[in-house]
Formats: C-alpha cells, structure tokens, sequence
C-alpha cells in the first residue's frame, strides 16, 4: 500500500520539482541582473527621478524572490497538479490506481507553500541577498563576480587549513533545511521533502540566514545610492 502510494504521487512531485527547478533559475538570473541591469540601460536615471527612495527600490526588487516567485510557482503547481488530478482520475475511474483516492491534494498544497515560501524563499535568502548585493555594486560580469569570491575562499581554506567548512556551509544552506528534513532514496512525496515548520522557523540557522541577507540588502542599498550609470 504504501509503495502504491508513492508510485501515485511521484508524477505529482516530479511536476514540483521542475518547476522549483525552473523558479530557481529564474530567480538567480533575476537576481544577477535586477540592479546592474538598471544601470546598464541607464533606466535608473528615470527611477532616481521618482520620489522612491533607494530602500524601497532594493526591497520590492528582493520581495521578487523572497516572496513573489515562490506564491507565483506555488499557484502555477497547483494548477498544474488539479490538471493532472482530473485527467488521471478519468484515466484511472475503477482501478485501484485512481490518484482521487489517494492523492490527499489539499495536504500537499499546504505542504508546498510552506516548502516554497520558506525553503525556496526564506531559506535561501541569503543567496539572494548577495546576488542582489553584487548586482548593486558590480560595473560588469555580475554572475562571475557573485561566485569567484566564494570558489577563491573555498580554495583558500582548503590550501590553508585542509578543509571543507565554508563549502560544506554553503551546501547546507543550499540543499538541506535546519533539520536536515530531506527526502530518503525510497521517498520523493512533498512531506518527505518539507522540514517540520515549528523546527524550521525556530532554528537559529534560519533566522541568522535572515540575518545575514538583511545585511547584503542593506549594503546593496548603500552601493545603488552611489553607484553611476554605465
């Protein structure tokens, strides 16, 4: 029963995960472009002329990938997961097989807001706020500029102290949660994959993460306010 259950909901979690993957991309291509690009195209001399200030410009440029992105992909899924729903439903009718009965939909739709607004949003917010951070300050080649610095003191450690503590950092931050709640070899449900939200949001490592992008926005607002056109 409980692999049947599994060999159910696998096309309703592969469908999520293409699309986190793909949100993912959108989001750091966002990210490296959001205010290089603005003065690339000289269109920041239009929006200094308005009376919005520099915070507020770089916080509803980050609100795109904290926030926006992952409802926007959350109610795409969703969309995507009723579709699949019905037309396996009518497929199925009769069988054993049928996803109606055993795909519990509204669960799992709670389940992947939580893992996108807080996994994809939230938790991978310091990312995101040293993407935009580069961005802000970088004349050019902002994406080289966003990982060089990163490879180069990984490579540093290495050389210097035989090990692997920055990288080994930075991959947890970017494919495990707080609680290492990650999904087993024999389980791709969206439970499997979503950490327990009263873990999550009580972590320290989730709220210095806060911390750290809070700090990388505030220096991105510093160098748009005195970065040029060009």
């Amino acid at each position: 029963a409980a692999q049947r259950q599994r060999l159910i909901e696998q096309p309703f979690t592969s469908a999520a995960l293409l699309l986190m993957l793909t949100t993912l991309v959108v989001t750091v291509f966002y990210c490296v472009e959001a205010l290089q690009g603005e003065r690339r195209d000289r269109s920041i001399l239009f929006w200094k002329s308005l009376p919005v200030s520099d915070v507020t410009t770089v916080l509803a440029k980050a609100s795109v990938p904290l926030l926006i992105l992952p409802l926007l992909t959350f109610a795409i899924t969703v969309v995507t997961q009723a579709i699949m729903l019905v037309i396996g439903s009518v497929r199925m009718m009769g069988s054993d097989m049928n996803p109606w009965s055993h795909v519990a939909f509204f669960p799992m739709s709670m389940m992947l807001l939580f893992h996108l607004v807080f996994v994809h949003g939230l938790w991978f917010a310091p990312f995101y706020g040293w993407l935009l951070m580069v961005s802000a300050w970088a004349r050019r080649a902002a994406f080289l500029w966003a990982t060089l610095p990163l490879l180069a003191i990984g490579l540093l450690e290495r050389i210097a102290f035989n090990s692997s503590y920055f990288g080994g950092m930075l991959e947890h931050r970017f494919t495990g949660t707080p609680g290492d709640h990650a999904a087993s070899g024999d389980s791709m449900s969206m439970e499997a994959m979503t950490p327990a939200p009263i873990q999550f949001l009580t972590s320290a490592n989730f709220w210095t993460g806060l911390a750290v992008a809070a700090v990388f926005i505030a220096v991105a607002v510093r160098a748009r306010r005195y970065r040029e056109p060009g």
